[in-house]
C-alpha cells in the first residue's frame, strides 16, 4: 500500500499587518490564494517602535554601504523564531527593500529546506546603484523577478540563474462569471494614464456620451484598511466596466524604466474582469504569448487623437465587444490566476503542488466554460 504524500509545508513572510499600500494589495491577494491551496504558515510580521524611521534610513544607506552588512540588518521588526521545519520559505517582495523583512526571522535557513525570494519590481537600469546589497540575495536558493528584462542582468550580477514569473490576479474574484453583472460604467481608469487619452475621455464624459470612472488622487501609496475589501471593490467596479485603460508598466516614468518595457498588473486584472482593454500593449514577445488571442488590447494613440473614434466604433459593434470580453475572461481564468504563478514557483523550488492547487485549477476551468452570456 502506497503511503499518502505528505502536504508541502510552506512558510510565507507577510507584511500585511503594517504595509497595505494600494499597489501592494495584489501581492497580498496572491498570498491568500496560496494559503487556500497549500499548507501555509503565513508569518505576519509586526513592527517595533521606530520601525518607519529605521527602515527609511536603511533603504537610503544601503546604496553606499561598502561593508555590505546593512542588507542583513533587521529594519525594526519583532523577532520571530520558527517552531517547525518547512519545505519552502517564500519571501515575496513588491519592491527591493521588502526583502529586509527576512532579517527578523532567527535562523531561518536552519528550518527551511529551500528558499525563494520573489521580487516583483526591480528595474535593470537600477542594478548598478544596488551593487552593495544585491549580493545578499545569494542567501536564497532561488531568486525570482517579475520583470523579464531584469532576469539576465541580475543573473550576471549574482552569478546564479534567476527566474521570471509574471504577475497575476485572483481570476475568481475578478471574474464576471457565472452571473455577469450589468456593465454600467463605460470606461474605468486606474493608476497611471496618458494625459491625452484622459482629456479625450473627460470631454466625452462632459458631453454626457460616456460614464468615465478614474482616479482623482494619487492612490498608489494610500494604505488600505483591509486589502481584501480593497480588491473586492476594485474587482466589482472592473467587472461592471466596458472599457479598461492599460499601458506598459510605469509607462510615463522614463527616468526609472530607461526604455525597459514590462507587463503591468492591469492587463491581468482587466482581462479577468472581462473588460475590453484599450490603450497600448507592451511590444514584447512574452506579452504576445501570454495574451495570444485577438483584440486582447485595442490600441489607442497616447495623445488621445483617436480615443473618441475608437470607442465609438467599438460601441457600434456589440457582438465584437461580447467576443472580446468572453476571450479575455477565458484567457485569464486559464492562464493568469495566481495559482498558475504559484505552480511555477513550486516548480522552480523543485516541489510538487498539493491537492488544493489542483482543486483551484479545476474550479477555474469550470468557470472558463461559463462564457456564453457575458454582458458588455
Amino acid at each position: 500500500m502506497t503511503a499518502a504524500k505528505q502536504p508541502l509545508r510552506v512558510a510565507v513572510l507577510s507584511a500585511r499587518q503594517f504595509s497595505r499600500a494600494a499597489f501592494q494589495c495584489g501581492q497580498l491577494e496572491a498570498q491568500d490564494v496560496l494559503c487556500e491551496c497549500e499548507d501555509v504558515d503565513l508569518i505576519c510580521l509586526e513592527t517595533e517602535p521606530g520601525f518607519q524611521r529605521k527602515h527609511h534610513w536603511l533603504r537610503r544607506l544601503m546604496y553606499r554601504d561598502v561593508s555590505r552588512r546593512l542588507a542583513y540588518v533587521n529594519p525594526g521588526l519583532k523577532r520571530v523564531t520558527l517552531t517547525r521545519d518547512y519545505d519552502l520559505l517564500i519571501v515575496m517582495c513588491q519592491t527591493y527593500w521588502d526583502f529586509l523583512y527576512v532579517n527578523a526571522i532567527d535562523g531561518w535557513k536552519d528550518h527551511c529546506k529551500t528558499s525563494v525570494c520573489w521580487m516583483d519590481e526591480l528595474w535593470a537600469a537600477s542594478l548598478p546603484l544596488y551593487k552593495y546589497w544585491l549580493p545578499s540575495l545569494k542567501r536564497f536558493d532561488h531568486v525570482v523577478v517579475g520583470m523579464l528584462g531584469t532576469v539576465a542582468p541580475l543573473s550576471d550580477v549574482l552569478g546564479q540563474q534567476c527566474h521570471y514569473v509574471p504577475g497575476g490576479v485572483d481570476a475568481i474574484r475578478f471574474s464576471p462569471n457565472p452571473e455577469p453583472p450589468d456593465r454600467a460604467i463605460d470606461v474605468y481608469s486606474v493608476g497611471r494614464r496618458w494625459e491625452g487619452i484622459h482629456q479625450a475621455l473627460l470631454k466625452q464624459a462632459a458631453d454626457r456620451e460616456i460614464f468615465y470612472v478614474y482616479d482623482t488622487l494619487q492612490t498608489g501609496e494610500s494604505q488600505a484598511a483591509d486589502h481584501r475589501q480593497h480588491r473586492d471593490l476594485y474587482a466589482n467596479v472592473a467587472k461592471r466596466s466596458r472599457f479598461f485603460l492599460v499601458a506598459p508598466g510605469k509607462v510615463n516614468v522614463q527616468e526609472e524604466t530607461r526604455g525597459q518595457i514590462e507587463i503591468g498588473f492591469r492587463y491581468y486584472e482587466g482581462s479577468a474582469a472581462g473588460t475590453i482593454m484599450v490603450g497600448q500593449a507592451p511590444d514584447l514577445d512574452r506579452f504576445r504569448s501570454l495574451f495570444d488571442w485577438p483584440d486582447a488590447v485595442v490600441r489607442l494613440e497616447p495623445d488621445g487623437s483617436d480615443t473618441t473614434r475608437v470607442l465609438r466604433g467599438l460601441m457600434a459593434e456589440p457582438v465584437r465587444m461580447q467576443e472580446i470580453s468572453r476571450r479575455n475572461v477565458r484567457g485569464a481564468l486559464l492562464r493568469h490566476d495566481w495559482v498558475y504563478r504559484w505552480r511555477q514557483i513550486l516548480e522552480i523550488a523543485g516541489l510538487e503542488p498539493g491537492a488544493g492547487t489542483n482543486r483551484r485549477e479545476a474550479r477555474l476551468r469550470t468557470l472558463a466554460g461559463c462564457q456564453e452570456s457575458v454582458n458588455v
